[in-house]
């Protein structure tokens, strides 16, 4: 008796495989958005009224907020309605003034009336505006009086990492959400998930090391899940894995660089820096983990904490404008071997 796989189910079999997890294992409903009950709580009562206010969901990257808006998006209009009542543009797309007077506005003052059994269906459409606060002053200073215009017929969901940068006329004009960082529990809980559908093998403390470097970001722990796992075939992965995976530098490291500065020899923490410089390690991660360990570092006085963390807020203030890394680095060091 010969045993074969029907046609239908081999292409979805292999369709799921070329999919990436992140997508995969997106959330399809609001039940399934982790982490964030005060928001989702919200929102399911604002699907009992099937009428929406236009929304401005902030926070870290990776914490649901594209996943939640298109998750109540399938609620209220259903698989099959949902490519035409959604238009969603991100990062990736033009969104200059030109854009928002012309494809935005378009499918803005379209009227909708078709409507699918066992969905809500309310007679409007939801534009959705992925990294909103990378759109120019005068785009959305002309979005303003889109969503005016048009709010009878059209709800805007604006998304964005930072509200400070959202223009505050906008701003006003939306009900705010603050997506929080998720906690480790529900990463765990998803990996575990993931792990177990995939039939990956881990060590014990991969998941830890995938919370621990992912910071509350679910998106980048189900990344660096699918890159080890794709590392690792038929092996089981490894902490070393994961941690090379995410670039994170090893704690003896973190250390030496730190013992380094408390010789307060500035040849010797010169070479260190060139050091750590030639392995390619990012200064953004290793003030991130100098950042842990001089928390918990008990031969330092509270003051001189204080002084150290006020010092690290500005090198990295430096660093996201664009300034040279290694010299920074060399900066900081300076400094702490100063303090300390």
């Amino acid at each position: 008796m010969s045993f074969f796989v029907p046609r239908s189910k081999q292409t979805e079999q292999e369709s799921k495989k070329s999919v990436p997890w992140v997508e995969l294992y997106r959330p399809k409903s609001l039940d399934q958005v982790s982490s964030q009950e005060a928001t989702i709580q919200v929102l399911k009562k604002t699907l009992l009224s099937s009428n929406l206010p236009h929304m401005l969901f902030y926070g870290s990257p990776g914490t649901g907020k594209t996943s939640t808006i298109l998750a109540l998006a399938r609620e209220l209009f259903g698989p099959q309605l949902m490519k035409s009542r959604i238009l969603e543009l991100n990062a990736s797309d033009e969104r200059g003034i030109s854009i928002i007077r012309d494809k935005v506005k378009t499918f803005a003052k379209t009227t909708v009336s078709n409507s699918v059994d066992g969905y809500p269906c309310p007679p409007f459409k939801i534009i959705i505006l992925d990294e909103a606060d990378s759109m120019t002053q005068d785009a959305q200073a002309a979005l303003r009086r889109t969503m005016e215009m048009y709010a009878k017929i059209t709800r805007f969901c604006l998304i964005c990492n930072y509200m400070t940068r959202i223009i505050d006329p906008l701003a006003s004009r939306c009900s705010k959400y603050r997506f929080k960082p998720l906690d480790s529990e529900n990463i765990t809980k998803r990996l575990e998930l993931i792990a177990t559908d995939q039939n990956v093998q881990m060590e014990t403390g991969v998941i830890d090391a995938l919370v621990e470097y992912s910071g509350g970001d679910m998106r980048k722990a189900i990344t660096f899940l699918q890159s080890a796992a794709t590392l690792h075939q038929g092996s089981p992965i490894t902490v070393a894995s994961i941690v090379e995976l995410a670039g994170a530098v090893p704690l003896n490291i973190i250390r030496t660089l730190l013992d380094t500065a408390y010789t307060k020899n500035i040849l010797k923490i010169e070479a260190m820096t060139r050091e750590i410089e030639a392995e390619g390690y990012s200064t953004g991660i290793v003030l991130s983990q100098l950042h842990d360990v001089l928390l918990s570092e008990e031969t330092l006085s509270s003051p001189a904490k204080h002084k150290i963390f006020l010092k690290l807020s500005e090198v990295d203030k430096r660093l996201t404008d664009g300034a040279d890394e290694s010299l920074q680095l060399l900066d900081l060091l300076s400094f702490i071997s100063v303090v300390a």
